[in-house]
């Protein structure tokens, strides 16, 4: 059975068929199936839109097509709140297979120089934070966050590979790729505020960054990957996503209520005009006030196709000089020195 398929929907194990020819495209085939996340990458990077998945050669069962509108509308076009528990989620990752072996291999080996090591974990948590994205099950959240403590630790003790992390991280705007750049800058900025600090618990605090946007799984993958800014009704779907993390990370028993809050308030700004509650000042707990600068500069600093990646030192101007309340200003002080 063959369907087309959304390049935003594309999985690991989808046997696909490229309506490219061979001189079109960076593969050795225009048939084969994904076995890699890097994979779907690439296709997204040739401007596919869809691409036609054989699923009697795949893996992965075919989506199942939504009941036909009525009453209750469609969830992924409605501003109604799913509980997590109520959506079973693809049977592609298991805590066992979750983290890639790789990953936990270039935390812990000594003989890597700080390039090479840095260079393997961004790698390697982009990865699992894809396969988490795609299967986020209690357990598989929990299994990503004893790996993401690992991460941490790595940042809070090994300057030259935490300082080798912040200078590679990509310029493309995949939530995977997000996740884990505003988790390797929200911790570098803890660790200058909180070093010599013994009350915060900066595993929770280190998890809690890198999955501040795992709500965005309960969002409509069209607005998610939308080539283009978002209208006001796609923007209230999309707002639903800090509750809905949260209720994850509940559900799933994983963080501590501190922590969760990141996931809560990190759209949240100083003068009262952010989401979801339009908390402000000093309400916001500074873990959500730390992320949402983190989440701002990874969102300037990143490529889109309705926009340039802006250079670190242009988008700390901008925050600076147009959005002067959005932010702790101490915090943003800080922050700058990041990139000194």
């Amino acid at each position: 059975m063959k369907q087309n398929v959304p390049v935003g929907d594309l999985r690991v194990g989808m046997y696909v068929e490229l309506p490219l020819s061979w001189t079109e495209h960076d593969f050795l085939r225009s048939k084969f199936k994904l076995t890699a996340p890097d994979q779907i990458v690439a296709i997204r990077a040739h401007g596919l839109t869809e691409v036609r998945v054989d699923f009697a050669r795949s893996d992965v069962p075919p989506p199942v097509a939504p009941q036909a509108l009525g009453e209750l509308e469609y969830i992924s076009h409605s501003d109604a709140l799913v509980d997590p528990k109520d959506q079973a989620p693809p049977a592609l990752w298991n805590p066992d297979s979750l983290v890639p072996v790789e990953l936990r291999e270039a935390v812990h080996d000594r003989r890597l120089a700080p390039e090479q090591k840095a260079k393997a974990v961004y790698q390697h948590s982009r990865e699992m934070m894809l396969r988490m994205l795609d299967a986020p099950s209690a357990e598989n959240i929990r299994a990503s966050k004893a790996a993401l403590s690992s991460v941490s630790d790595l940042i809070l003790s090994d300057d030259q590979t935490a300082r080798n992390l912040l200078r590679i991280t990509a310029h493309d705007f995949y939530t995977y790729t997000h996740s884990v750049n505003v988790g390797i800058i929200s911790l570098m900025l803890a660790k200058t505020l909180f070093r010599n600090s013994d009350g915060h618990d900066m595993h929770e605090l280190g998890a809690g960054f890198f999955l501040h946007d795992l709500g965005k799984i309960m969002v409509d993958a069209a607005i998610i990957n939308k080539p283009a800014r978002l209208d006001e009704g796609e923007m209230r779907r999309m707002r639903i996503h800090p509750y809905q993390g949260y209720k994850l990370l509940r559900d799933a028993d994983a963080l501590t209520e501190e922590c969760r809050i990141i996931v809560m308030e990190h759209h949240e700004l100083m003068d009262g005009g952010g989401y979801p509650k339009r908390t402000r000042g000093d309400q916001i707990h500074i873990y959500g006030r730390i992320c949402c600068i983190a989440d701002v500069f990874d969102a300037l600093t990143a490529e889109r196709s309705y926009k340039k990646a802006m250079t670190p030192f242009d988008a700390l101007t901008l925050m600076r000089d147009k959005m002067p309340n959005h932010f702790d200003r101490q915090l943003f002080n800080s922050f700058v020195t990041l990139f000194r």
